[in-house]
């Protein structure tokens, strides 16, 4: 099995990537999350794989981090989830998104992930639910009120779920939904 991959990065068309090791090049697919945090073009990469093989192709896929890369196949063992569908969650939600529903049951957010409806979120919520790759998270469950609040606004105002959980986590405690909003529109202005 192919592991990881050392290379150069020849090429990246979402969501797939490109790279020549010694003048072999792997087509790998990656998730948007490892897909946005890619080097420049021509510039060393190293990617976490996985190789899965099928009666018609030899796919890889590839994973800037090894938590990405568990989450990934335990999204393949839930009935009903094949490669696209895990690299698609994982495009939708990060890891620690993603454990947070889990932990909280939230079909809500992991029915906006293309490809995913109310039957299939709630498999995933039940079969997942107490793995150890999405246990870590528990402590960054949201806390009911005003961040849930301010998550709902931000989504509403048209952010996605990765840029409104990562404006969440960097407010302050304490806040005012008002002023937690506003602090959070000015770091997503920023970023």
């Amino acid at each position: 099995m192919i592991g990881r991959i050392c290379g150069t990065l020849a090429a990246k068309q979402p969501p797939q990537v490109l790279v020549d090791v010694n003048g072999v090049s792997y087509e790998i697919d990656v998730p948007m999350s490892t897909f946005y945090n890619l080097p420049g073009i021509g510039e060393k990469v190293v990617l976490l794989t996985h190789l899965a093989i099928r009666e018609d192709a030899h796919l890889l896929y590839g994973f800037g981090s090894e938590v990405e890369r568990a989450a990934f196949r335990e999204l393949l063992k839930v009935s009903g989830i094949g490669a696209k569908t895990a690299l698609s969650v994982l495009s939708g939600l990060s890891v620690n998104d993603l454990s947070a529903a889990i932990a909280a049951q939230e079909i809500g957010r992991i029915v906006k992930v293309p490809g995913i409806g109310k039957k299939t979120a709630e498999r995933l919520l039940l079969e997942l639910k107490g793995k150890p790759v999405f246990a870590g998270a528990l402590a960054s469950v949201p806390s009911a009120g005003a961040s849930d609040d301010v998550r709902q606004a931000l989504l509403a105002l048209g952010y996605n779920e990765r840029e409104t959980a990562a404006a969440v986590r960097e407010l302050p405690a304490g806040l005012a939904v008002g002023e937690a909003i506003r602090q959070a529109l000015r770091a997503l202005s920023r970023a």
